[in-house]
């Protein structure tokens, strides 16, 4: 009996052993959880103390590129955080600097990058660059028009153009060497961005400032000049439109319409609109915009898209730089290529220049 006892008790010592080897093992295993989960939160942008990331941010600026960051605010929510409050609003580039600038808002989206003057009084902030879009010319889908030179568009959009009609602007093309046929009829009507919009400022910049510095500088017209004392290269004979969506309602009802917006959101509008091609000199071909052509750049109206980053405020907000490191690590390809719907977005970076990107917002945040 007393054998037995004995036993007993040597099988309730190693019983005990095996509870707590088993307790020991659970908690090995709990804790390699809790690693893997917080290293998952790292990489997607969480915090990498592994705490909850909350907070609030303030994203502003260009219409253009919004739907990429309120693609990248919704996947981080979903996926990140949802504590982080995150207001993403488009009143344009221009708009959204005069908020950026003085400290107003977390991030700025550009669809151009930021002018000397702005950056001159503007606080700390990295540009990060993003997507690739090309500007799309539109017209209602009646217009005979299909391909387009950038002499039809400085006639059509100039500074010398103003209350053209089609045939007049036909005309002046013309003589600026184009051979394009099929024109239409009427009093052409602008339905496009304002001077508060980045796709404006790039309109300009890539199709309009070329030939318009060198009929001035011939003399062949005199500019009107803005509050700044600059020439207006553009007509000035139009209301400009913040809201891409109202262009596109616009030239889609009015048949003697013509405008731009980002080519995603043309895209995007299906067969409301027509799209014209565009013809690349160096090619001799129309090139119709998509996500293709932009990317290799033989479609001849194509930008790259920003966003700006106050490195102050991301020096003090946890949340800021969760934000950031998700849109450009984890939630960077869909954000960009599905920004509207699955499929119908952006151009994302080429290796090379996501690798810049990247480098410049390590180098940022510290």
């Amino acid at each position: 009996m007393r054998v037995s006892k004995r036993l007993a008790a040597i099988l309730a010592i190693l019983l005990t052993f095996a509870m707590v080897a088993a307790a020991c093992g659970d908690d090995d295993d709990g804790e390699e959880s809790t690693t893997e989960d917080s290293g998952s939160d790292t990489d997607s942008g969480g915090d990498t103390d592994g705490e909850a990331v909350s907070g609030s941010i303030n994203v502003s600026g260009s219409s253009t590129v919004e739907p990429i960051s309120t693609r990248a605010k919704e996947l981080y929510n979903e996926q990140v955080s949802g504590d982080v409050e995150i207001t993403v609003n488009g009143p344009g580039t221009s708009a959204g600097f005069k908020e950026f600038c003085p400290g107003n808002t977390d991030i700025n989206d550009a669809s151009r990058a930021i002018k000397d003057t702005e950056a001159a009084d503007c606080v700390p902030n990295v540009e990060l660059r993003v997507a690739f879009d090309g500007i799309a010319v539109m017209v209602a889908p009646s217009d005979p028009l299909e391909c387009v030179t950038l002499a039809d568009l400085y006639a059509i959009l100039g500074p010398e153009s103003e209350g053209n009609t089609w045939e007049e602007a036909a005309a002046f093309a013309a003589e600026l060497g184009s051979t394009t046929e099929g024109w239409p009829e009427g009093t052409v009507q602008v339905i496009a961005p304002g001077t508060e919009s980045g796709t404006y400022g790039s309109f300009i910049e890539i199709v309009l400032e070329g030939p318009a510095e060198e009929r001035l500088e011939a003399g062949e017209f005199e500019a009107q000049v803005d509050e700044n004392g600059d020439p207006v290269l553009i007509r000035n004979d139009f209301a400009g439109q913040p809201d891409d969506n109202v262009i596109i309602e616009g030239i889609a009802s009015t048949d003697s319409a013509i405008g731009w917006v980002g080519f995603a959101f043309a895209e995007a509008a299906g067969d409301a609109v027509k799209v014209l091609e565009v013809f690349n000199e160096e090619t001799g071909e129309c090139v119709a915009p998509n996500l293709e052509t932009i990317a290799d750049g033989s479609y001849p109206i194509s930008r790259s898209l920003y966003i700006y980053v106050n490195t102050d405020k991301a020096a003090e907000n946890p949340a800021l730089v969760s934000y950031v490191d998700f849109y450009l690590g984890d939630g960077y390809v869909d954000s960009v290529e599905n920004a509207f719907d699955e499929g119908v977005g952006y151009v994302s970076l080429p290796d090379d220049l996501k690798a810049e990107t990247d480098a410049a917002w390590e180098a940022a945040k510290g």
